[in-house]
């Protein structure tokens, strides 16, 4: 007679097997990636909602008196042509910066040597005029 077959052990309760620990990690990086996105949303929306960048981008800018503020506050960095003195050339930096970007340096002075202004909203949208008047 043959002997008794022996008994194949079982897995344990507490061990998943693979394919649920991956839809398991996978619900988790979609947690994550969600989280994340939500955050950026909030810290973006965060950034349209200045009432003076937002008042500004309402306004229709003067490319004339935009130019008569650039040489009155710029020119001296920035060249009377914008040409780029001391601070960078400004013909196409709607290329490089958008306007809100533009709005942003103007008032920030972010980058040395460049002074903080804060000029009335009008006269940063005359200003935003001038700038996407400049040749490329």
């Amino acid at each position: 007679m043959p002997a008794p077959a022996e008994p194949v052990p079982s897995l344990p309760a507490a061990s998943a097997p693979a394919p649920s620990r991956l839809i398991q990690a996978l619900i988790l990086l979609a947690i994550s990636a969600s989280l994340v996105l939500v955050l950026l949303l909030l810290l973006l929306g965060g950034a349209r909602s200045d009432p003076y960048t937002r008042s500004t981008l309402e306004l229709v800018g003067s490319e004339q008196n935009g130019g008569r503020l650039f040489r009155l506050n710029c020119a001296g960095c920035h060249g009377l042509a914008a040409q780029g003195l001391v601070g960078p050339d400004l013909h196409g930096v709607e290329r490089r910066k958008n306007d809100r970007q533009l709005i942003q340096q103007v008032v920030s002075g972010r980058t040395p040597p460049m002074p903080r202004f804060q000029p009335e909203p009008q006269a940063m949208a005359d200003l935003l005029a001038f700038l996407h008047s400049l040749p490329s």
